[in-house]
């Protein structure tokens, strides 16, 4: 017999279950970081983002300023960008950004030889917000965001680098790994616009909760 849970309750077992389980193996976390990898734990029930999670010092700290200020947010995939809670961003003041199925953005990808993620982030260097990535799907994203952030063209104030797969994925990274940028990147292969759009999320959520 399955035990009957009102819907409400379904997540907060869920988070229950989550520190019982961490527990159980002796993990003992940041408490500042602790609510998004538990999130990132919740969306994925992937326990090895405890160890696979890397934060820059402050990180969420200044993720949430970032957030209270009234800053947008911009992704990489539609997905990731429909999985961010609009209404705690919109209570905030905040809006997010696809350029990804932007006309202007295929047509100069093409004429390039480039991709659509790439040509999105200098798109994004147009906005005059400050700004957060949540890039959950192409590693060409955070390339292109390395490059932008050292030419002076952009300054995020944070960086969610957490693309999926196996092309230069590991190596896009650790470029946002070693650059000076705030940051919360998945290190390796796992990740996905479901992991970017949970750590937008866990940030908003201690704001808006």
């Amino acid at each position: 017999m399955f035990e009957i849970i009102r819907p409400m309750e379904i997540e907060k077992r869920s988070f229950e279950i989550i520190s019982s389980v961490l527990a159980d193996m002796n993990v003992t976390l940041d408490p500042e970081n602790e609510p998004v990898i538990k999130r990132v734990i919740h969306t994925t029930a992937d326990f090895d983002y405890v160890n696979n999670l890397v934060f820059s010092e402050g990180a969420v700290k200044k993720g949430i300023e970032a957030l209270k200020s009234g800053c947008d947010i911009v992704t990489d995939t539609q997905m990731a960008r429909s999985g961010i809670s609009k209404a705690a961003l919109s209570s905030l003041g905040g809006q997010a950004h696809c350029f990804m199925s932007d006309e202007d953005v295929a047509a100069e990808a093409k004429a390039r030889g480039v991709t659509r993620a790439a040509v999105s982030m200098e798109k994004a260097a147009g906005l005059t917000k400050p700004l957060i990535f949540a890039i959950g799907n192409a590693p060409t994203a955070l390339i292109a965001l390395d490059e932008l952030i050292k030419a002076g063209r952009l300054a995020p104030e944070l960086v969610i680098g957490v693309p999926v797969g196996f092309v230069n994925v590991v190596e896009s990274k650790e470029l946002i790994i070693a650059s000076e940028v705030p940051h919360i990147v998945a290190r390796g292969r796992k990740g996905g616009s479901n992991v970017a759009a949970a750590i937008v999320n866990a940030l908003l959520y201690r704001i808006t909760r």
